[in-house]
């Protein structure tokens, strides 16, 4: 064999394998990015941790073969249609539950009943009824308003006539309001909420490299976020236990159960913020600001609004103004933002 044809084989072996090693290099680019095993013996975050997302029924769950707790009400003049009882003797915690509906619901608005517990220390301290303790006065009370809109006539009849039954069997007496003054309160404070309701969203979406669930959670874990309750949503907890999340960051679901989530593409991640859910001095906004931007950088991404539009610097400084002309709408109306009252009105 001449010395040419050796060139020229030699040549098109180079050539093939240089033909592989690109291909190769586009299908690897092409693949989401995937978040590095742990060494052995590493365990990743959720296992170490086994943090998750912070729920108010896990707070508030007796232990087996604890006596139930005291639960401090809720009822609030400026939220709710307060309707005291007049009883003639105190009763007890068990008759009150006997009594009560079987639903606690009316439409969208919770049915709520308190007690004045003989030994309390003033008037003000209602509690939600418990067994094995007596109580000296009761009241019962329904929403105004929330995200499901305002409480209606339907609905306030229907309080009325289930507050009556229960209070019968407790022979007791109650003092309604006036239908339509309870329902033009309930319409005016609904019409401030839907003009002070602010819920924002900030996409993070890929430049270039797709990513898969492990790589995003990964990298979030780094920034704070812990699992939340539901598959594709993780979480910034508050800094008060059994507080809203500051941040909340969500990719699609059916990539978080995929069979094997190493393979799922995900294009963009979305976190939000319920700006009425969380106090201002948890700073959300900013942190919302920056984490998004951590985020992005960390996995070469951009940030944009729903519509796909990037945020610029002054297009954020003006959202953070409108914020704080919003908490302070909400402070004077006394529904601070992240209050239990706020929680409940926007909810």
């Amino acid at each position: 064999m001449s010395p040419l044809q050796i060139g020229l084989i030699v040549a098109g072996v180079v050539l093939l394998l240089g033909v592989w090693a690109y291909q190769r290099w586009q299908t690897r680019r092409a693949e989401p990015r995937r978040a590095p095993s742990p060494p052995a013996g590493e365990a990743t975050v959720d296992a170490a941790e086994g943090r998750r997302e912070p729920t108010l029924e896990g707070d508030m769950a007796p232990a087996n073969n604890v006596p139930a707790a005291a639960v401090p009400g809720v009822l609030c003049e400026r939220l709710d249609v307060i309707v005291p009882l007049r009883l003639e003797k105190p009763v007890s915690g068990d008759a009150v539950l006997q009594a009560l509906p079987g639903s606690r619901r009316i439409g969208s608005k919770p049915f709520v009943i308190e007690g004045l517990a003989e030994d309390a220390p003033n008037d003000d301290t209602w509690e939600q009824p418990r067994p094995g303790q007596r109580y000296r006065a009761l009241r019962a009370g329904i929403q105004l308003a929330n995200r499901a809109g305002s409480l209606n006539e339907i609905e306030y009849s229907e309080f009325v006539q289930k507050l009556q039954t229960w209070a019968e069997h407790l022979q007791a007496a109650a003092d309604l309001p006036d239908m339509l003054t309870v329902v033009q309160r309930a319409r005016e404070l609904d019409q401030f909420a839907a003009a002070h309701d602010a819920q924002l969203a900030f996409t993070v979406r890929a430049r270039r490299a797709a990513w898969n669930p492990g790589y995003v959670m990964q990298h979030a874990a780094r920034l704070g976020f812990v699992p939340g309750a539901l598959p594709g949503r993780m979480v910034l907890p508050g800094g008060t236990p059994g507080a809203a999340p500051v941040l909340v960051l969500q990719f699609e679901t059916q990539a978080a159960l995929a069979e094997d989530p190493e393979l799922a593409v995900l294009r963009e991640v979305r976190l939000t913020l319920e700006a009425t859910h969380v106090a201002r001095d948890e700073r959300p906004y900013q942190r919302l600001r920056e984490l998004s931007a951590a985020l992005a950088a960390a996995m070469d991404g951009w940030v944009s609004d729903d519509a796909g539009q990037p945020l610029d610097p002054a297009a954020l400084d003006r959202i953070g103004g409108e914020l704080e002309i919003l908490y302070g709408a909400l402070e004077a109306r006394g529904f601070p933002a992240g209050s239990a009252q706020a929680r409940r009105l926007f909810g």
